[in-house]
């Protein structure tokens, strides 16, 4: 067993003696292991194993100098093949298509992966030494083949994934802060688009290495090459990001279009970070931002209440854009924009909604989309009406979030189209009392300091709709007051009489 263990792994002969290697017989040791590694035989799987113990084994007992010593032979040079190396080092330790990775599956990518970090760490090392050795300026040359493979293979099991395990995380872990060590750089970022204006940066290298598993027919083959693209992309910001927008744009599409919804979600996350940091001059060339609102728009109508949070956050940043190639010259209607268009789908999809969780997303962001068209909300007053008095009247759950930020929306929609509130003062009244009194009444599903936010929220839209109607709801309470025993109703409508009819009101 021993002999056929020598003859499959010939690098090992030259292992006792370091001292008498050179360069080139380094190489050819580092091209045998480089062969076992790439190897296509599934018999080989085991072999793969001893190969990269016996890498590690290597590059311990290497002289420190030889790693940067090129040969001009066959091999191209010695970071060359360190680079060739790493890339296969990285494929060894990717997890497998997620139907395969079930199970064992993952535990055993866990494995490589920390077998793999602790070589990454033994490389890095001695390029960490030379760096004060008078080879010091070969260091650098030798480290631009290793960078890409090592990040990726560091990023892709640092992260919080189904094939990660404590293990294989630190270790990955420590393998990227050494990277970020030996290239002297202080952050991700830095190590991405460079450290100062004169420094290239990585980020074109990364993406380049990604590309192969980046198209239409691979992308599903590797899990984690989704989540090393979408977190290499947000730690670029602007303004280095717009130069790159050729190359992050169509896989950032192409996730989001998929069928899975954490793929939708992953995809619009990547899309809303470059709306964010690529100028809207850039976006609106080429008609991308069109591109970008369909693209986006077409998830609305998918009951996926964190992918509709996603897409609405990311539409409301885009609308800017979008505004900034629209030109309204006056002497007419304003023509309507995509954000009256989003709303109005979103008002669609609100008013029939009872599933909890996507109520509260849709009016989550409602006040966001009101701040926006401001006086223009008037163009969608009725349907909001119906949606404003219909989530009123739905307890939500102890934080009752849907409630409280209806509420918040209907303090804007009278602060923004308060000539149109009068003729609605009765409903508007009669919803808000009717909320008043169920606070008042909830024996004890809501904790107190979510009531008394309700509370003070309803006053505040009932003091507003006193302004907006010039003073008429105090006389409509009134009677109320007489009438009502319930000492938190007749402390609210106390607080709406206390403000004075002609002092105005902010809504805060």
């Amino acid at each position: 067993m021993e002999h056929d263990r020598s003859r499959e792994s010939p690098s090992r002969e030259g292992t006792s003696l370091p001292g008498e290697w050179s360069s080139s017989a380094l190489g050819q040791s580092f091209s045998q292991i480089l062969h076992r590694l790439t190897s296509q035989e599934s018999r080989r799987g085991k072999a793969k194993s001893a190969a990269v113990q016996d890498l590690s084994a290597l590059i311990e007992a290497a002289e420190r100098d030889q790693f940067f010593e090129g040969s001009g032979t066959s091999l191209h040079g010695m970071p060359e093949m360190l680079g060739q190396v790493a890339k296969a080092l990285e494929k060894y330790a990717a997890p497998p298509k997620e139907q395969e990775g079930r199970g064992h599956g993952y535990s055993e990518v866990a494995e490589k992966a920390a077998a793999v970090g602790l070589v990454f760490l033994k490389l890095l090392g001695k390029f960490e030494a030379a760096k004060n050795s008078l080879v010091c300026p070969k260091w650098k040359t030798g480290l631009r083949d290793l960078a890409g493979p090592i990040y990726i293979f560091a990023v892709t099991h640092s992260l919080e994934q189904p094939w990660t395990s404590p293990r294989s995380h630190d270790v990955a872990g420590e393998v990227l802060a050494l990277l970020l060590q030996v290239t002297e750089c202080g952050s991700v970022a830095g190590f991405l688009h460079g450290e100062n204006e004169d420094e290239k940066g990585r980020f074109i290298l990364i993406m380049e290495l990604l590309k192969p598993d980046l198209n239409k027919e691979s992308w599903k083959n590797n899990p984690a090459t989704k989540h090393v693209f979408s977190w290499t992309l947000q730690q670029v910001s602007r303004p280095w990001l717009n130069q790159h927008l050729e190359r992050i744009l169509p896989p950032s599409l192409l996730i989001s279009d998929d069928y899975q919804t954490e793929n939708k979600i992953l995809g619009v996350h990547c899309l809303r970070h470059i709306v964010l940091n690529v100028p809207a001059a850039d976006l609106l060339q080429y008609n991308r931002a069109q591109v970008l609102y369909h693209a986006l728009f077409n998830h609305l109508y998918t009951p996926e209440y964190r992918l509709i949070q996603a897409v609405l956050s990311c539409l409301l940043d885009l609308f800017p854009v979008l505004e900034k190639g629209l030109h309204w010259k006056g002497g007419g209607a304003r023509p309507t924009t995509h954000c009256d268009e989003v709303l109005q789908l979103i008002l669609t999809h609100m008013e029939p909604e009872h599933r909890l969780l996507l109520r509260r997303t849709y009016a989550r962001n409602l006040p966001a989309f009101v701040k926006r068209l401001g006086i223009l909300t008037v163009r969608h007053l009725k349907r909001l009406e119906r949606v404003v008095i219909g989530y009123l009247e739905v307890y939500d759950g102890p934080e009752e979030e849907a409630r409280l930020k209806t509420l918040e929306t209907l303090k804007l929609l009278m602060q923004y189209t308060w000539p149109r509130v009068s003729c609605r003062r009765v409903v508007l009244l009669k919803a808000l009392l009717k909320l008043i009194c169920d606070v008042a009444r909830d024996p004890n599903l809501t904790p107190e300091p979510v009531k008394s936010a309700l509370l003070e929220e309803a006053t505040d839209c009932l003091i507003l709709l006193d302004h907006c109607c010039q003073g008429q709801v105090k006389g409509l309470l009134v009677k109320i007051l007489q009438s009502c025993e319930d000492s938190k109703v007749v402390n609210c409508i106390r607080k709406v009489q206390q403000v004075s009819e002609g002092t105005p009101y902010d809504g805060t």
